[in-house]
């Protein structure tokens, strides 16, 4: 095998690393794959076998040791700003027509909402101040 071979097998290897990385999503075939890649440019460089090998060994080690965790870290992370009917959760509303059970209309940031009672037995009159507990649909669950 000579160095144009080695180059170009650790390019078929980055891209057969590259497959299970869009299949599976799983980050780290993508990091064996950069590491694979940075072997290619060792091989195009004339360095001999046992380099090629440490090269794919030492980057993909360093991106697995590195990059991993920090992904995962940005990953379990919940946004810092709720947005969308996240946001509307636990906030106040200003009833507009009877809330109960069956049904009702709040004012809730400046629009009319239909709205239910958490509590099927609890009535809310008009003027009432109540807490957005969750969001169904288009309808705001109050108490």
């Amino acid at each position: 095998m000579n160095d144009i071979d080695a180059w170009v097998w650790w390019l078929v290897g980055a891209v057969a690393l590259g497959i299970p990385l869009v299949v599976t999503a799983m980050p780290e075939f993508g990091m064996f794959a950069v590491g694979a890649l940075a072997a290619a440019g060792i091989a195009g460089l004339g360095f001999d076998v046992v380099a090629q090998v440490l090269t794919f060994v030492a980057v993909s080690v360093a991106l697995i040791a590195v990059v991993r965790p920090i992904a995962s870290r940005h990953r379990t992370q919940r946004p810092q700003f709720a947005t969308g009917v996240d946001a509307l959760k636990g906030r106040q509303a200003l009833v507009l027509e009877r809330v109960d059970g069956a049904g009702g209309r709040i004012k809730l940031a400046g629009e009319v909402w239909s709205a239910r009672a958490l509590d099927t037995d609890r009535a809310y009159d008009v003027g009432q101040e109540v807490d957005v507990v969750d969001i169904e649909g288009a309808t705001a669950i109050v108490m």
